[in-house]
Parts: C-alpha cells; sequence; structure tokens
C-alpha cells in the first residue's frame, strides 16, 4: 500500500496542526485577561447605571424616610366651632345669657418618645430597603460575568472547531485527489467527509448558543444595544486576585466574617434593629397619652344684674391611664420581642445557608483546579501520544484510517473538555464573588425623579 506514507505525511501534519492551535487558546497572556475584565467591568457598570431594579428599591427606601418623617410629627391640631346653650323656643342667641357661640382649639400628644422612635424605625426599615440595592448590583454582577464566561467559552470552542474544520478540510480533499486517481479507499474518503460535516453541525450550534447568550444581555442592556453590539469579545478565564485575597482572610470552614458584610445580611440586621425599636415603641404603651383643649365662648345676651355677659375661656388636660394592660399593651409587647427573636433566627438560618454554600463552591473550586491540572499534565499529552501512536500504526499497516480519525476526535474531545473546566472554574469563582464580595465595579447612587411639592402644582 504505497499510498499510505503520502497519507501519512498531510494527516501527521494535519493532526499535529490541530493540536498547536488548540493548546494555545487554552493558556490566555495577563494582558488579554486584563484588557478583557475592563471590558466586562464597564459592561457591568453600564447595566448597574440603567438598571430599573435599583431606581425602584432606592425609590422605596426615600419613601420609607419620607414617610418616617410624617410618623415623627404632631397630629394636626383640631378646631371646634359651634354653638350651647340656645332656647329651642325663639332660636335666639341673645334672650339666654347661657347662650354663647364657641370656638375651640384641641391638640393632642403621642406617649412618651413614641414619635421619635417611629422615625427611628422608618430610618432603620429604609436602610435595609437600600441595602436591596446593593443586593440587587451584586447580582446584575454575577449574572453578566456567568453570560460573559458562556460565551467565552463558547468562542475558544468555535476558534478550536474552526481549525480542526479546516485542516479536517485539507485532509478530506487529498483523499478526494487519491481516491480520484485510484490511491485511497472509498471508506477513508467517506470518514472524513463525515467528520468535516459534524464539524459544520458542531459550529452551527455554537453559533446558535452564541447568538443565545448574546441575546440575555440585553435583560439589563435593553434592546437598543443589543442592536448595535451584536457581537462581544469575551473570555472564558478572569482575574480574580480580589476574591482569592478575601477567602485568604477565611477561618477552615467558617467564613461568617465576610458574610456578614453581604447586603442580605446586613438586610436582616436592620430588620433586627426594626423589630428592636418596635419593643421600644411597644413599652411606650404604658404611658399615659396626653391631649389639650382651649375654648373660647362669646355671649350675646345679658346677665341676671343686665349687663352684658362675660365671654367665657375653657381649658383642658386630658389624659388616658392605661389601667388595663393584660390584653393590649402587655401582648403586643410580648409580640414585638417574638419579633425580635424571629428576625435574628432568620439571620442566624441566613448565615448558616450562606456558609454552606460557600463551602461548598470552595469544594467545586478545589476540584475543577485539580481536574484541571490532571487535564494540563496527563490527559491532553496522553492523548498526543496516543494519536503519535496510531499514526505509526496506520504508516506500518497495523491501524485503520478510522483509528487516526478517531485519535483526533478524542483529542478535540479533551481540549473542549479542557475548555469546559477552566470555564466552570471560573463559574464557581464568580458565584463566589457574589457571596464575599469579590467583585470590582464602581456606580453612582441611582438616578430617580425628585417628587414635586403641592405648592408647586398651584
Amino acid at each position: 500500500m504505497k499510498f499510505k506514507p503520502s497519507l501519512l505525511a498531510l494527516s501527521v501534519y494535519a493532526l499535529v496542526s490541530v493540536s498547536a492551535p488548540v493548546f494555545a487558546h487554552s493558556v490566555a497572556t495577563p494582558a488579554e485577561i486584563t484588557a478583557k475584565q475592563d471590558s466586562l467591568t464597564q459592561l457591568i457598570e453600564q447595566a448597574l447605571r440603567y438598571d430599573a431594579s435599583r431606581k425602584q428599591f432606592y425609590a422605596q427606601s426615600q419613601a420609607m424616610r419620607e414617610t418616617g418623617i410624617a410618623s415623627a410629627t404632631l397630629m394636626d391640631p383640631k378646631l371646634k366651632v359651634g354653638f350651647g346653650g340656645l332656647p329651642v323656643d325663639s332660636f335666639q342667641f341673645d334672650q339666654d345669657p347661657m347662650t354663647n357661640i364657641s370656638l375651640g382649639l384641641m391638640q393632642q400628644f403621642e406617649r412618651g418618645e413614641t414619635l421619635s422612635l417611629q422615625q427611628k424605625k422608618a430610618n432603620q426599615q429604609a436602610d435595609g430597603m437600600s441595602l436591596q440595592v446593593d443586593a440587587r448590583e451584586r447580582d446584575i454582577a454575577n449574572g453578566i460575568t456567568q453570560l460573559w464566561l458562556e460565551l467565552g467559552y463558547q468562542q475558544q470552542a468555535e476558534d478550536i472547531l474552526k481549525e480542526n474544520q479546516r485542516l479536517m478540510r485539507e485532509l478530506a480533499n487529498f483523499i478526494q485527489t487519491n481516491y480520484s486517481i485510484g490511491k485511497n479507499e472509498a471508506q477513508d474518503l467517506l470518514n472524513a467527509q463525515l467528520q468535516v460535516s459534524k464539524l459544520d453541525e458542531k459550529l452551527q450550534a455554537n453559533a446558535q448558543m452564541q447568538r443565545r447568550i448574546t441575546s440575555q444581555f440585553s435583560e439589563w442592556l435593553g434592546a437598543e444595544w443589543l442592536a448595535q453590539n451584536g457581537q462581544l469579545l469575551t473570555s472564558n478565564q478572569l482575574d480574580w486576585q480580589h476574591l482569592n485575597q478575601r477567602i485568604e482572610r477565611s477561618d477552615g470552614t467558617e467564613h461568617y466574617a465576610l458574610l456578614v458584610d453581604h447586603p442580605t445580611v446586613k438586610m436582616t440586621d436592620a430588620a433586627i434593629s426594626a423589630s428592636e425599636t418596635q419593643v421600644e415603641i411597644a413599652e411606650q404603651a404604658y404611658a399615659p397619652q396626653f391631649g389639650v383643649e382651649v375654648m373660647y365662648a362669646y355671649r350675646q345676651a345679658n346677665g341676671m344684674n343686665g349687663q352684658p355677659a362675660s365671654d367665657l375661656v375653657s381649658a383642658y388636660l386630658t389624659m388616658d391611664l392605661p389601667l388595663f394592660t393584660d390584653n393590649r399593651q402587655d401582648k403586643n409587647h410580648a409580640a414585638a420581642q417574638y419579633q425580635v427573636g424571629a428576625a435574628k433566627s432568620l439571620k442566624d438560618l441566613l448565615l448558616a445557608k450562606m456558609n454552606a454554600k460557600v463551602n461548598a463552591l470552595l469544594v467545586d473550586r478545589e476540584n475543577l483546579e485539580q481536574r484541571l491540572e490532571r487535564y494540563r499534565n496527563t490527559l491532553i499529552e496522553q492523548a498526543k501520544a496516543r494519536t503519535q501512536a496510531v499514526e505509526r500504526g496506520y504508516q506500518n499497516n497495523t491501524a485503520q484510517f478510522s483509528d487516526v480519525i478517531a485519535a483526533a476526535r478524542d483529542e478535540l474531545t479533551l481540549t473542549l473538555e479542557k475548555q469546559r473546566l477552566i470555564t466552570d472554574l471560573n463559574l464557581v469563582n464568580s458565584n463566589l464573588a457574589a457571596l464575599l464580595g469579590g467583585f470590582d465595579y464602581r456606580v453612582e447612587t441611582p438616578d430617580i425623579v425628585q417628587p414635586t411639592t403641592r405648592n408647586a402644582h398651584q
């Protein structure tokens, strides 16, 4: 079979060439990673600037603060106007000296320090709501980063598949030439053409996935961005130096010192503070509530001595007496204390769940790193050695051309699996960054429409 050395020469060239660009794509330079990471950071900051949820949470927190100011203000005084002692036989205001036209003013005061405590509670609730802005920022940063990494993997896979497709086409054309002059078998030609068609299918599926992932960015960046930025140059590797520094501060399997800075945990702290303030408000219910009333009565009739009757002034101090507290004040106070306990238990539960999640992600991270080392140091080298052995066997008539194709296919599969592991490792780091604060972005306070006063509409 004299045609085999000629065919082997090209197949060896093709397979060796396949391996070189495949592994060139697997390691990005620090400068490339930094440049693409800067692009990712800009994308995240752009998404945060235009995110409607951040504006919603910020507006709600401002609304709570304004409500707190309103709740800490005394009730408006009440004006009381009327008449008294009017004789029904004549309905004359100047007939009976007891008849008077009264004008009064009433003001009621809250119990103890209820007003200031209500404002304090409203501000604490507003702080909790504003922390939802920070939590939303982390969710967006994580979501965009994960899409970026997935798109980066698909682009890496596209480069690898295209390079393999180019070399496989050259090999198929060479076999086609040899087959036309009777120096190759039909099954070798069909096998090579089948591999080219399979790569065409993989590339089409890859293009579909890239378009799908790119479309998902429009959730945060809008349809207009999608129309103008149909192609993003991304990466499946990022620099996690800031995250690694934070992880080094953790103590074994307990990461509570880092998790307490998470916005969701801080929200539970705000809820605990608001519940404790509610206990203080409930305690104010044991204090009496005061009210003041001042009345001025104008009289038109003469008195019994024939002289004009004097006008009258009345002043009253009202005070309720919280004497029966068993079924109202005591129960409200107990309910407020239960709420404090519930809020603290919620924080403990949240921290336990988040700590377990961090530990699970760290296990995934460690195992992915170990598997990557195996791919770098063992599997890829073994696949290349197998390919070379099959090539020698084909040259010595101890292996079939299908074995050469199978070896190349396995090497391609291992290369793609390696890129998948790199991507999965970075996805794990992204989830850890969302929990431990490993993202590095800057964003200003949401810009919302300021309310107008009632006088502005008049």
